[in-house]
């Protein structure tokens, strides 16, 4: 029987196209093995292909692999996408040196693909994640070392050195030098501007937009926060939005975790981001600036719009920053679905059964996730569906028409009026609503 290994794999890219790094996390019984590497110019899909094809050469080539990324791109399209990739002899596939190496490593192997949601605390991914970026810092060391010491020339040092020792210690010199530098660049850090400095945390996902569009920009949004109240000091946990320019998504996101500076509380049951996994990442003062200037001037759309945006205003106007509300506008899909379906259930859930969205596992709320969901929900409601993913886009046998008809029908639908017990229980909650605020409620009557 043949042995079962199991692959993390992962990119990340300071910049897009930037500095770029891959990691591979690889479990072959109980031993580990930690592959990385990097390139100085290439994007984040670039090195998640790059660590797939690296982990799985690594492997042996009959043994099962079970394979994890949390790349959609890579696992759709090695599973799904590939297919009609190779119909059209790759005509118009990003990436396609890199698909093909990708396609000739897994012929004749057995592999489980697998998809894992990003930053969620997962130990196989985080370690990929950590991975990848010392591939990155690898790189950028390599390229700081001065020209003379790139073109020193190689000698057989097993001619000279049968044992490898001398190697051992050039190698553990070049080491010592490497972590030289990147302790130096640590203690300068500090004296530089981190609100605008994307590149000091890592945590900041800002994917540039694969598809060219102009016009009005729009961003479908959504965040995760400690509790519902931010007048009670709740705070912001997660934020992820998607790009949308003339109803089609650019590919274009942004995603953050917040350290909210106090613990999450309850909240951890719907979301599942826990106190440990933010302890590391940034405050919203760190991050304030870069995501206030990708927000600004778009259109923002969210589900319960009120509410995400009362958070991010509180945020803001906490670091000295502008309300949100008052540079960019807003659609409450909430609202919007409320007028389209009354009387009926206009949860996201709801939502994306009632207009046939496909499935995505929400066991815990995600805020990118989220805003992926509602971005082919706002786009069925209001006429039509897009395919989220953008290589996706220029597959013409893909390209089928996705808008959603249906037939309107005469139906007189039935009022279910409210038991006199239920009317009283709403009159005790607009009441309590009324001393928590100050002010009445919105379905007072």
């Amino acid at each position: 029987m043949s042995q079962t290994i199991t692959l993390y794999v992962d990119g990340a890219c300071r910049g897009n196209p930037g500095l770029g790094g891959w990691g591979a996390y690889i479990l072959i019984d109980d031993i580990q093995h930690e592959l990385c590497g990097g390139e100085a110019e290439t994007t984040n899909n670039r090195m998640e292909l790059t660590a797939a094809i690296e982990g799985i050469k690594f492997c042996a080539a009959d043994a099962k692999l079970i394979i994890w990324t949390d790349s959609k791109y890579v696992q759709q399209g090695i599973t799904e996408w590939i297919h009609g990739w190779k119909k059209k002899n790759w005509k118009d596939v990003k990436n396609p040196d890199l698909w093909q190496q990708l396609d000739a490593v897994c012929q004749g192997r057995e592999i489980e693909w697998n998809w894992i949601k990003g930053h969620a605390g997962h130990a196989g991914n985080e370690k990929a994640d950590q991975l990848a970026n010392l591939g990155a810092d690898q790189t950028l060391a390599l390229l700081k070392q001065p020209a003379q010491d790139k073109k020193k020339p190689e000698t057989d040092w097993l001619l000279n050195d049968p044992f490898g020792l001398d190697f051992i210690e050039d190698e553990l010199a070049k080491e010592d030098e490497i972590l030289s530098e990147q302790l130096q660049a640590s203690l300068v850090e500090p004296q530089m501007d981190t609100a605008k400095d994307t590149s000091l945390h890592p945590q900041i996902k800002i994917t540039t937009a694969t598809l060219e569009q102009h016009g009005p920009r729009q961003l479908i949004l959504d965040t995760e926060t400690t509790g519902f109240y931010y007048q009670d000091g709740d705070r912001i946990i997660e934020v992820g939005a998607v790009e949308m320019i003339n109803r089609k998504l650019t590919g274009g996101s942004i995603h953050i975790y917040i350290n909210p500076e106090k613990p999450v509380g309850d909240s951890v049951q719907v979301h599942g981001i826990s106190d440990e996994f933010l302890v590391d990442k940034p405050k919203y003062a760190e991050i304030a600036h870069t995501l206030f200037e990708y927000l600004q001037g778009a259109e923002i759309i969210a589900h319960n719009a009120n509410f995400d945006m009362n958070f991010l205003n509180m945020e803001f106007q906490r670091v000295g920053l502008p309300a949100l509300s008052e540079v960019c506008g807003v659609v409450d899909t909430l609202a919007l679905a409320k007028s389209k379906h009354p009387g009926q259930k206009n949860s996201l859930d709801a939502l994306v059964r009632r207009y046939e969205i496909p499935a995505r596992d929400r066991t815990f709320h995600g805020a990118l996730l989220d805003a992926e969901i509602l971005s082919d929900v706002y786009l069925a409601m209001t006429g039509g569906q897009v395919s989220f993913d953008m290589d996706a886009l220029s597959h013409n046998d893909q390209q089928t028409d996705t808008s959603i008809r249906r037939v309107q029908l005469n139906v007189t639908l039935p009022v279910i009026l409210p038991s006199e017990e239920e009317n009283q229980a709403h009159e005790n909650w607009v009441q309590q609503y009324q001393e928590k605020h100050g002010e009445p409620c919105l379905f007072a009557k």
